[in-house]
């Protein structure tokens, strides 16, 4: 009788490590199919959760704005409201200074496509191995082809005209309700917890995120700022049609690392090559853009914002490859936001690399 009942025993023991195993390897696949799901609600749902997530990056930045508009006796709704017109009124005057160069580049279109291929026709086809002929490009680019393709052109303009509206409805509606709204939302975050000590952890997490998105964006605009006025100037000097269009691209592009850069030097290398006759002379726009780009990036950032921000590089870009996966252009630009939003969070509330705070009695 004891040696059965010693023998179901170990049989139980045995068995133990396996079941421990199956648990675990059900947990991690609850765990993986769980993330899944929300990646594909991610996606399914951008037209509604991009233009919010950007309401809420937008409104966190422009937080400090709000409260100092509260303290000077504003209610917060018409703080909220009166932001919020500010920010429609800048990005029409933006958009609108904008409408007369990008219509100028759509009109001269035909003429560029055919200016790049008779200069990069010649300089490619001594690379043997592209297969580069002047047959290969070969066909007539003019406004009577395009015309032609004017119905398929129009129809997918107008089906991502729609969206386009109703996201800008959506971001405008709901920064105006966050902002008219933050301190409800505050309250009521930090009054989900009964805990005295989580509360104020709360509390000083939201703080931070405010802080930081509004130092780095504030910082960040000025430098990126400067920048763009440089590449309007170097655009300008090299031949470059357009040159405000140019530094409103830099300026815009600067703030999507990596990408951002490398997009901006490739255009530039093209249209300076189109512009200029010389292959030297057409590259100078693009070599001084990015040498001056890595300056900027590598002593003047690191310098200003690296003495209170600590950004991983590495999770930056992989932030920026997932979101520009799920959500486009928009997701590039909302990557890092996003990231130091994440970043904060994990650096107020994980305990060994801050100190607890000492609590009055």
């Amino acid at each position: 009788m004891d040696e059965r009942v010693s023998a179901e025993m170990e049989a139980k023991a045995g068995d133990a490590p396996h079941r421990g195993s199956l648990q675990t390897a059900m947990a991690w696949s609850m765990i993986g199919l769980f993330v899944i799901a929300c990646f594909v609600v991610i996606e399914s749902l951008s037209i509604i959760l991009m233009p919010v997530t950007f309401a809420v990056v937008v409104g966190l930045i422009m937080s400090r704005a709000a409260a100092r508009l509260g303290k000077a006796g504003i209610p917060p709704v018409l703080a909220g409201l009166l932001l919020t017109a500010g920010f429609f009124v800048v990005s029409f005057f933006t958009v609108n200074a904008l409408i007369e160069p990008l219509t100028n580049l759509a009109q001269q279109s035909p003429d560029l496509a055919q200016q790049a291929r008779d200069r990069l026709v010649p300089l490619l086809k001594h690379y043997k191995w592209l297969n580069i002929t002047p047959q290969t490009l070969s066909g007539k680019v003019s406004l009577e082809s395009v015309i032609e393709n004017a119905g398929s052109v129009l129809s997918v303009a107008r089906s991502n005209v729609i969206p386009l509206l109703i996201q800008t409805l959506i971001f405008f509606a709901a920064l105006a309700l966050f902002l008219a709204g933050r301190v409800q939302l505050r309250k009521g975050l930090i009054m989900m917890f009964s805990q005295r000590e989580k509360r104020l952890s709360i509390i000083r997490v939201v703080n931070a995120i405010e802080e930081v998105l509004g130092f780095y964006f504030a910082t960040a605009s000025l430098i990126y700022g400067g920048i763009g006025i440089a590449v309007a100037i170097i655009a300008a000097a090299g031949g470059l049609s357009m040159p405000v269009l140019w530094g409103f691209l830099a300026f815009l592009s600067s703030f999507v690392p990596f990408l951002g850069f490398a997009a901006m030097t490739a255009a530039l290398a093209i249209a300076g090559v189109i512009a200029n006759d010389t292959l030297i002379g057409g590259l100078l726009p693009a070599i001084a853009y990015f040498f001056l780009h890595m300056l900027v990036e590598n002593l003047l950032v690191p310098s200003v914002i690296g003495k209170r921000l600590e950004i991983n590089p590495f999770l930056i870009f992989i932030a920026i490859l997932f979101w520009t996966w799920m959500w486009g252009a928009a997701g590039a630009m909302l990557a890092l936001p996003v990231s130091l939003i994440v970043m904060t969070i994990l650096d107020e509330l994980v305990i060994h690399r801050k100190e607890r705070p000492v609590l009055p009695s």
